[in-house]
Parts: structure tokens; sequence; C-alpha cells
């Protein structure tokens, strides 16, 4: 099965940039291993918007968009669950 190339907004970038060490040791799998399956078991599609799914890991969400015609998972966003579902 092919992989999806993995994709950071500017925004997205920065954001995971500030995260503690600790904390992004442990997003960062998580975002590498949506190339391998972008819908995989825990995933949530987001109501209200026809392509944006997220992922949880502890207090931190990661918003992202599944371009399946390119191969894409597009992040969004890696915010804190308080913040996570402002955007746009």
């Amino acid at each position: 099965m092919p992989e999806y190339t993995i994709k950071f907004a500017q925004s997205a970038r920065k954001e995971l940039e500030r995260l503690s060490t600790n904390l992004a040791n442990r997003v960062f799998p998580k975002i590498e291993s949506l190339a391998r399956n972008p819908r995989s078991p825990g995933c949530r599609k987001l109501q209200g918007f026809e392509n944006l799914w997220r992922i949880r890991i502890g207090d931190y969400r990661v918003i992202y968009q599944v371009l399946d015609g390119e191969m894409v998972v597009d992040i969004i966003a890696v915010r804190h669950r308080s913040q996570a579902y402002r955007f746009r």
C-alpha cells in the first residue's frame, strides 16, 4: 500500500516546534503513522467539516485533512485540546 505524504501548514509547523521535547517525542510518531494509515483507529472526523480529521495525544490534538487523490495528509493544527478547534 503506497504511503501518503505528510505536509504541514506553516502555523502547524510552528505549533509543533513550540512543544516541549517530551511532548514532541509523543506527537511526532503519531503524525508519521498517518502516512501509512490516515484514518487509523482512534481518529475522528470533525463534525461540520467535509474532510477534517483529528487524532488525540493526551491533552493535545492534531487536526488534519486527507487528500486521497493527491495521497497527502495536510496537518493543519497541533494544539492543546482547549484551543484545538479554534481555527479558520
